[in-house]
């Protein structure tokens, strides 16, 4: 394999980032990479292109595309792993696959390119070796740092201890009336001696007070790197400053969790009696259609604020129609909920605990009915040559729900750029790093129970899976709620409050 040229360009031809490997004139390579997208053919299912003297293989990277020129006597299969792991690389040192972004870090490319071929031919590295070879980290260089802070230090600490053997000196003979010690050629004299003693002393002493040094880059050693909290007192210190000017602060955490937060919060007035209400789904099911498992687990925690209504009843309303199994806690009055569906202590003399959460229903329901399924997914890929067009559809079953944050992931396929997406219901994020991408919906309900995605990318259909599904509801999927509380004695009505949370613990679709 003879390799002539790596080059990133743009779909006319423009080279926007080029590393011969063989004595090439500038004209040459500019005219290779100008004529590489008259000779590509659409219709044929492969990567790579001939002419006469060289052979072009080439990988589409959004907008743009990575091209190696090589021999005509080449081993193309030898060829398209090179091409892979060019294309790996990519998006190592670029966050996206745009024309600035590449030029921006042309330089760290080149390097990097370097490393892959040598002369022409292909070295023996990996994606990893790479990244160590191209941050030049040197042992003796970091050794070589250490012992000159250390003959620093050790230099600054003999001035000190000379200052203060002259001082000493100074002081001793003002005691003594005598003269004195001269040094230096500079006089011997008592007040020209004494002076200037004082004044490199003085100078020296101030000077170490007062001077700032920088942390060392080496790992050990005294640093204020390592001082836990520092950062976070001055960061506070400048959020309180914006904010008595007016600013308007926003915590910094995540997206996802503010959108959760927002969906989630509280009850503005929580009565006395308020009860959390949540329930959390694990679901699993084929790609090719079928519910493996689907398990979920509800539970009614009870919080009670003022003593005063801590001997009360709670009249649950169960309309579930599944086959769910109910579990009261055990001081729980197991007849009084199965003949009344109340909810009260099996001595009415006693009281619930005050300020604390008490789970005091749970409930259980697992199936393999896909009838159950709340929300499905659907993903189709099909191949398409070199690439994968990939279908995606959800559909609510529940039409009772509402769900909130519905996030959608596909895994992609390494190193070989974004997805083109075509057709859209939501928005969409592509996570290069992780290789990812996120279909994003902020609701899904009766009125927008079903959408579609799709999107093209190079892959194989088994790169595209498994599809992991999360949301938000403040609707549990179970029926099953409190509808009234009541006092022990005299059965008079409390007023309470109810907080309703349906979470995902894990959807997957294999």
């Amino acid at each position: 394999q003879v390799l002539l040229a790596a080059a990133v360009c743009t779909k006319a031809g423009k080279a926007i980032v080029s590393r011969q490997f063989v004595e090439m004139t500038r004209t040459r390579i500019e005219g290779l990479l100008a004529a590489f997208p008259k000779l590509m053919n659409t219709g044929k299912q492969h990567t790579f292109v001939e002419t006469e003297s060289v052979r072009y293989v080439y990988q589409p990277m959004e907008k743009l595309y990575m091209v190696l020129i090589t021999t005509k006597n080449s081993n193309i299969l030898e060829d398209l792993e090179t091409l892979r792991l060019f294309s790996r690389v990519i998006p190592e040192y670029c966050r996206a696959l745009e024309e600035n972004e590449i030029s921006e870090h042309c330089f760290d490319l080149i390097f990097a390119f370097d490393e892959i071929v040598a002369l022409g031919y292909r070295e023996n590295v990996n994606l990893a070796q790479i990244r160590t070879f191209t941050e030049m980290d040197s042992h003796e260089e970091k050794v070589f740092r250490a012992v000159r802070e250390t003959q620093e230090r050790e230099a600054k600490a003999e001035m000190r201890r000379k200052a203060k053997e002259l001082q000493q000196a100074r002081r001793d003979a003002e005691r003594q009336g005598k003269k004195a010690p001269g040094f230096g050629g500079f006089g011997s004299s008592a007040v020209s001696g004494g002076t200037t003693a004082a004044m490199i002393t003085e100078t020296i002493i101030e000077t170490e007070k007062h001077k700032v040094t920088p942390a060392p880059a080496r790992p050990s050693g005294p640093s204020k790197a390592l001082k836990l909290g520092a950062k976070g007192k001055e960061v506070d210190n400048f959020v309180d400053k914006l904010k008595s000017e007016g600013e308007n602060i926003m915590t910094s955490v995540g997206k996802r969790s503010t959108e959760a937060a927002k969906v989630l919060a509280p009850p503005v007035n929580m009565e006395s009696v308020h009860m959390k209400i949540e329930e959390k789904i694990s679901l699993t099911c084929g790609r090719d259609g079928g519910l493996q498992n689907m398990e979920l687990h509800g539970m009614i925690m009870l919080h009670i604020s003022d003593e005063k209504c801590a001997r009360i009843r709670l009249h649950v309303e169960n309309e579930d129609k599944r086959g769910v199994q109910l579990q009261t806690h055990p001081n729980v009055d197991k007849k009084l909920f199965t003949a009344e569906s109340q909810i009260g202590l099996k001595n009415p003399e006693k009281s619930f605990p005050i300020n604390s959460d008490v789970g005091v229903l749970k409930w259980r329901l697992q199936t393999t009915e896909e009838s159950f399924i709340p929300l499905t997914i659907n993903c189709w890929p099909s191949e398409s040559g070199n690439s994968c067009d990939v279908n995606i559809e959800y559909e609510l079953q529940e039409e009772t729900l509402e769900l909130n944050d519905v996030v959608i992931t596909i895994p992609l396929p390494s190193g070989v750029g974004a997805p083109v997406i075509g057709e859209i219901d939501g928005e969409y994020r592509h996570d290069s790093r992780r290789n990812l991408l996120e279909w994003c919906l902020p609701v899904i309900d009766a009125k927008n129970k079903s959408g579609s995605l799709e999107f093209s990318i190079v892959g194989q259909p088994n790169d595209f899976f498994p599809v992991q599904v999360s949301f938000i509801s403040k609707k549990n999927y179970c029926n099953i709620q409190v509808t009234k509380v009541t006092q022990v004695d005299g059965n008079s009505p409390v007023r309470f409050s109810t907080e309703t949370t349906f979470l995902v613990d894990k959807y997957e679709i294999l």
